[in-house]
């Protein structure tokens, strides 16, 4: 390092230090969340720069000479080398759903500090790592799934827990999704109508790059977010036009456009409709969180929430029950560590990347991007006032149904707000009321509209940025329950390809539709019976996702931690092996909680017990209404405990068999058995990562080639 980049590194550091001792000394005074904007760019900055290159050099040694499946396996549908940038949109628009949305809101509660710590060191040491780890492996592995990498590198036993852990997991996240996109996008005809463009805007950007003008993607990247922008605002058009009419769908007929749309998503070429949808809305996530780091930046709000709030302590919020060990950690998931991430990692990504060398900032980039989206939610929740917060988040049962009896309940918590100031809130986003709009996403979209509207318009804008973060939440997380099929739809192969193996073929055609009508059968008939009934089909299992999440993160983390280990990697273990110690005592801490506390809000089967006391008693307890919902909800309690003690099981057998594994690599390495398909020169040329470096351009230039890289017109090497 030349003394002017140890100078500005040194700066950089120097900003994140500051910004981290404002929020952590801070006490009884006013704190900008523009401090906490400055103690998490600077430790990306820093992280990115200096841990993701040693990890990406010194420990996976990538190989810039090594021809990725992508390149060997090209097939025009699943496998096809992608331009780095449209690759890394892909791969954010692919892991950025709900988790970074709504988790850090939920997470508040506890206060800013606990959730912005685990959220920036999460990131940087676990989330990110995981997420590059496992995109290596799998590019190595021809791009297999984290379950099939499991059986392959583990064993049968651990590897079929594993693959049956996985999938069920899957599963249910991909229904979670779906229902919260279910949610937002209902009676709404601007977010119909906005979203749905997107999709015949993203085949017209296929065809472009493929047959039109191929390796153009600044060209089609500048039509392509012309056309977004032209399709949001014509939603407010849409939606104020007698056309609105049609673009309002109940929840059940936007279930069944779902179910379609993932199904094609899953089958059409990778090039025509997913790498371009996703590449198209990261232009929108990135540039919306964007503008609202720059509108906090130049409005410079406060942070109204207390650095930790008595909750942390006591565990018993309105907003979710626990203490803040483990259950912050399970909250947010998305944004710090996410199991979910490992499967995109080990899905389409590997199927597309160009060069060995793209792992770092696809992997680890799109991550600590994603990381950053957290960050921002902390901050729209954390400058709204407190009172309004737990009233927005806390469930009718705790506030009651009126503003009156929400003013009172929120008082009790410590909290001032009157009836008149929840009135108004309500008021300034043109919506009937705000109570117990829980989940987070509401939460979100008034933070982001206080923030806009500061700049932006002033308070007469209010309204049309809360309807537009409504919006801009549903883009969010479509594009993860798109992409999360496809990859679902590859485990579900890989599964049972080990019992009819043309199944492990992705080209071939019946099980590529077989596949993928299975999966998207799988979920679609969960978010339909939630949708159909509050108390039943995915609701049922919702209680489960961040649990099933972060125990699947503890599956991806073992699988690294046991191929490092086998690789010859053995002093770099630590990398993967330490943010897995501490994934599995929080994930596990938190599921024995969930089976055996006594507290009814936290344990499944306390929950079953005291509702079963109130049917052996007549009593109708919230939030049932009649005595078959009391019944429907004893029901629901018995499978989340039944299933979480399932899940906590299966990776326990999965440790257990991965530290077998590991334990006999190191006694007798001559043992040891890889699945790494062999070296192949590789015959592409493609920079790293987002601007070629010097040397990059001129190997480009020898080669004939544009920025974008290709097949180098003369053999490598």
């Amino acid at each position: 390092m030349t003394p002017k980049s140890i100078a500005g590194w040194s700066l950089v550091a120097l900003v994140g230090a500051v910004g981290w001792s404002v929020l952590a000394l801070s006490r009884g005074e006013e704190v900008s969340a523009a401090w906490m904007l400055a103690a998490a760019l600077g430790s990306y900055a820093i992280a990115y720069r200096f841990y993701s290159r040693f990890i990406a050099h010194r420990v996976l040694k990538v190989d810039k000479t090594r021809a990725t499946p992508a390149e060997r396996l090209d097939n025009g549908v699943d496998f096809h080398p992608t331009d780095r940038r449209v690759l890394f949109g892909h791969h954010f628009a692919a892991v950025a759903g709900a988790g970074p949305l709504v988790g850090p809101v939920l997470a508040a509660q506890m206060g800013y500090l606990p959730g912005t710590i685990w959220i920036v060191a999460g990131v940087i040491f676990a989330g990110a790592v995981q997420d590059m780890v496992t995109l290596f492996f799998s590019t190595r592995r021809d791009g297999r799934s984290l379950g099939q990498m499991a059986r392959d590198e583990i064993g049968p036993f651990g590897g079929a827990a594993a693959l049956v852990a996985v999938f069920a997991i899957m599963i249910i996240l991909l229904a979670v999704l779906a229902l919260v996109i279910v949610g937002a996008l209902a009676h709404s005809p601007w977010g119909v109508f906005s979203i749905g463009m997107t999709i015949p805007i993203a085949l017209f950007m296929g065809l472009y790059l493929r047959i039109l003008r191929p390796g153009r993607v600044t060209e089609v990247s500048l039509i392509g977010v012309a056309l977004l922008l032209l399709a949001i605002v014509a939603g407010g058009w849409v939606a104020e036009s007698s056309w609105a009419e049609f673009f309002t769908l109940k929840p059940t007929t936007l279930v069944i456009w779902m179910v379609a749309y993932g199904f094609l998503a899953s089958v059409l070429p990778v090039w025509l409709l997913l790498a371009p949808r996703d590449y198209l809305s990261t232009f929108m996530k990135v540039g919306t969180i964007a503008l609202m780091a720059v509108g906090v930046a130049v409005a410079v709000p406060t942070l109204k929430m207390d650095a930790i709030t008595s909750f942390a302590g006591r565990g018993d919020g309105p907003v979710f029950a626990g203490s803040m060990f483990p259950f912050v950690f399970i909250t947010i998931a998305c944004g710090a560590l996410s199991g979910f991430h490992a499967l995109v990692s080990s899905g389409t990504t590997p199927k597309m990347v160009q060069k060995e060398t793209q792992i770092r900032m696809i992997g680890y980039g799109s991550m600590l991007t994603e990381s950053f989206v957290a960050i921002m939610a902390m901050i729209a929740a954390c400058i709204i006032e407190p009172g309004l917060f737990f009233a927005v988040n806390s469930p009718a049962g705790f506030i009651g149904t009126t503003v009156q009896s929400a003013s009172e309940a929120v008082s009790h918590l410590g909290f001032a707000i009157t009836p008149e100031q929840l009135t108004q809130a309500a008021k300034d986003v043109e919506e009937a009321s705000l109570l117990s709009r829980t989940g987070g996403a509401p939460t979100f979209a008034l933070g982001m509209s206080q923030i806009f509207s500061s700049v932006f318009g002033g308070a007469s804008m209010k309204a049309f940025w809360y309807h537009f973060a409504i919006m801009f939440e549903a883009l969010f997380i479509l594009t993860t329950l798109d992409a999360g099929t496809r990859v679902g739809r590859f485990m579900l192969q890989d599964m049972l390809g080990n019992v009819y193996k043309p199944f492990k073929q992705i080209s071939w055609k019946p099980g590529v539709w077989i596949a993928s009508a299975l999966v998207v059968g799988a979920w679609g008939y969960f978010l339909w019976v939630g949708v159909k009934d509050p108390l039943g089909g995915i609701n049922q299992l919702f209680p489960l996702f961040g649990i099933a999440n972060q125990l699947l993160a503890a599956v991806a983390l073992a699988v690294c931690t046991t191929l490092l280990v086998k690789s010859g990697r053995l002093k770099w273990a630590w990398v993967t092996g330490v943010p897995l110690l501490w994934d599995a005592a929080v994930t596990l801490t938190a599921s024995w909680q969930k089976v055996f506390s006594e507290d009814p809000r936290v344990g499944f089967f306390a929950q079953r017990d005291k509702y079963q006391a109130g049917i052996d008693a007549g009593k109708t307890l919230a939030p049932a209404k009649s005595m078959d919902d009391m019944h429907t909800v004893v029901l629901n309690s018995t499978v989340d405990g039944v299933l979480s003690a399932l899940f906590a099981i299966l990776i326990l057998i999965v440790l257990a068999d991965a530290a077998r594994v590991c334990v006999k690599a190191v006694r007798d390495p001559g043992s040891v058995r890889l699945a790494e398909v062999p070296w192949t020169e590789s015959q592409l040329v493609a920079p790293a990562g987002l601007f070629p470096t010097a040397e990059e351009k001129a190997e480009l230039a020898a080669a004939g080639l544009d920025s974008g890289g290709g097949r180098a017109k003369e053999p490598v090497g």
